[in-house]
């Protein structure tokens, strides 16, 4: 059996629905490709579900310790940078978001407004920040672009500092990232891995998408795919499963040059 696209699912999120709306109506097609590129489509995946899902923000039960030796970290070099300095940078300007019984990840774009995805603040208007240093605030959705699922959340975010954001543009296949978020309501968590296609097509978004094979789970959803300078170069989204398991090292991210054009439109109104 092949890989499904889906997200990590959840007992308190709806899945958003890939491909094709409930009503039939088919997604407007991407622009035209300047060179073939592979597509999952319905034909290729057992099934197309949830993006990356909201996680439960309780206690997480059952983790052990695997009798073994561990593995050697991921750590890779560009002109003295680490994925241990790029988490370094990052890591205050990502936030938990709680949103009723649902929960995902964001990230700081400036001093009052947090980007994540529109499927972790779907059919809610406030939610519930929690902040690097262990504070929260409350924030006011201002709106989402379903089609991207990008959403941009409004707080007083005081002095926590703003993600520095590249151009997902620069990208090459290989290149060391980091992602960063809540899986399973852990706050700030970090998975390194490196860009594994930065042209990948989907049936439902209206542009390629960023495949990462760093680990993405349910709660990941908003948070930052970043790279070895700390800049967020993606934002977490969607992954792979293969019977309804969880990361097997197949994810997606929306490409931060879209992610920042659709924010800057809902914060325009």
């Amino acid at each position: 059996m092949g890989p499904a696209l889906v997200g990590p699912r959840s007992r308190f999120a709806p899945p958003p629905v890939f491909g094709p709306t409930s009503s039939g109506t088919e997604a407007p097609p991407d622009p035209a490709p300047r060179r073939a590129r592979p597509l999952l489509t319905l034909a290729t995946a057992l099934a197309l579900g949830a993006l990356v899902g909201s996680a439960t923000t309780g206690v997480v039960t059952g983790l052990s310790l695997a009798q073994q030796d561990a593995p050697a970290p991921v750590v890779a070099d560009l002109g003295g940078a680490t994925t241990a300095s790029a988490a370094e940078r990052v890591l205050p300007s990502v936030v938990q978001v709680r949103a009723g019984n649902r929960g995902g990840s964001g990230v700081i774009i400036d001093g009052s407004h947090v980007v994540t995805n529109g499927h972790v603040v779907v059919g809610t208007e406030s939610v519930e920040l929690l902040l690097g240093d262990g504070s929260s605030v409350v924030g006011q959705v201002l709106g989402a672009d379903e089609r991207n699922d990008i959403a941009v959340i409004e707080a007083d975010l005081g002095t926590t500092p703003a993600a520095a954001l590249d151009t997902s543009g620069a990208l090459q296949i290989g290149q060391p990232v980091i992602a960063v978020g809540s899986p399973l309501g852990l706050t700030g968590s970090v998975t390194a891995g490196v860009v594994s296609a930065v042209d990948r097509a989907s049936e439902n978004y209206p542009g390629p998408m960023i495949q990462t094979d760093a680990s993405i789970n349910q709660g990941n959803s908003g948070g930052p795919l970043v790279d070895l300078r700390g800049q967020v170069v993606g934002i977490n989204t969607a992954i792979a499963t293969v019977g309804g398991s969880g990361s097997i090292g197949i994810g997606f991210a929306v490409p931060i040059d879209r992610a920042a054009e659709v924010a800057e439109r809902i914060i325009a109104g």
